[in-house]
């Protein structure tokens, strides 16, 4: 079984602080627009282009001057990202996330691997920072740096997981999302995926009761992989 973890609002609680102030940071240097101190719109489960693509368009620049600047942002956020990140982020992973990935991680009937809308390396930074990042192999997931649209990565996950199925692109029935937002369910049913939601970001059961199924922390989730028959045997 394939599990594609969301980091934000799921592996990682209230660690986007220094995340939103690099793009910030990084629209800046690029568009020399500066929207303050907070980001003005709604992030959660967007990727980082996609917010920065908003941000700009309310404030006026052309479409096409985005596009043309989109590469030296990505490279300015990573840059800004990099200076900013804590070097200790342990404490704000998420209840049992660290033992749920490890115990997930250690048996062979998963592969982990994400979809994150974080550019790879601003992700693989903050894996890294809260001490779990070894479980998540490189060259593997689907990120923000991949496609502005979310919706495309599950699919590019699946691809990169081809050297752990033979050279063909792991199979949609053995792969699940596992994220806090209803981007994270979009995402998911766009690539005809599974998804588990969880309860630990801005949303609540309601708003994500699209999911195959809601549970309220990481805990839970190895029981309701096997629940939902995505357990190892799968």
């Amino acid at each position: 079984m394939l599990v594609l973890f969301d980091i934000d609002g799921t592996l990682l609680l209230k660690a986007a602080t220094e995340h939103a102030q690099a793009v910030l940071e990084a629209i800046e240097d690029v568009w020399g627009v500066s929207p303050g101190g907070h980001l003005p719109v709604q992030a959660a489960g967007r990727t980082d282009t996609d917010i920065a693509r908003e941000i700009l368009l309310l404030s006026g620049v052309a479409a096409s001057a985005i596009d043309a600047g989109l590469e030296d942002f990505r490279d300015a956020a990573v840059r800004r990202y990099v200076d900013l990140v804590p070097a200790d982020l342990s404490e704000r992973l998420a209840p049992h996330a660290a033992g749920v990935v490890a115990g997930l991680a250690s048996d062979g009937g998963y592969r982990l691997s994400l979809v994150t809308g974080n550019l790879e390396p601003v992700a693989r930074l903050k894996l890294k920072s809260a001490g779990i990042g070894r479980h998540f192999e490189l060259g593997q997931g689907g990120f923000g740096s991949d496609s502005e649209d979310r919706s495309d990565l599950p699919s590019i996950a699946r691809a990169r997981a081809a050297n752990w199925n033979g050279g063909e692109p792991w199979p949609r029935e053995r792969t699940v999302v596992v994220g806090d937002t209803p981007r994270d369910i979009a995402c998911a049913r766009a690539d005809g995926v599974h998804v588990v939601a969880v309860t630990t970001g801005p949303f609540d059961a309601s708003e994500l009761r699209d999911a195959d199924a809601v549970i309220d922390g990481l805990a839970g989730l190895p029981r309701t992989l096997s629940e939902l028959g995505l357990g190892k045997s799968q």
